[in-house]
């Protein structure tokens, strides 16, 4: 199994290594401009286009320089909430107005409900 990662690494590096020196070439770039401009050196950018292995950083410097850092940050997504977590955000949020309703906030006559005296003791319906 350790061997089909290996293989499959090495594929991406070299298909990324193509692409790279691709868009070098279409910038009319040369891999020594390339390597002075991102701050590594020539044989650096040698390897990154031959899909060898490099550091990350210097990977970083040559995307910079080609106008591709925004690209790769793409890469990795940020991650999303969980559903359950959506959720509750969105109950938190109002997504409409409600219509308001004039009847629904009249204010009940003043007569229309009051305590019982105490001096009464309890009506039948509640015995």
């Amino acid at each position: 199994m350790m061997h089909r990662a290996t293989t499959a690494d090495s594929s991406v590096l070299e298909n990324l290594g193509r692409q790279l020196a691709s868009h070098r070439v279409s910038r009319n770039q040369t891999q020594a401009q390339l390597a002075k401009e991102a701050g590594v050196s020539l044989r650096t950018v040698i390897r990154i286009e031959s899909g060898a292995s490099t550091q990350l950083v210097n990977l970083l410097r040559v995307l910079r320089v080609l106008d591709l850092l925004t690209n790769f940050q793409q890469l990795v997504p940020q991650p999303l909430a969980s559903p359950l977590a959506q959720m509750h955000a969105k109950n938190k949020s109002r997504q409409r107005a409600s219509k308001r309703s004039s009847v629904a906030r009249e204010a009940p006559p003043a007569t229309a409900w009051k305590w019982a005296e105490p001096s009464e003791g309890p009506r039948k319906e509640d015995r």
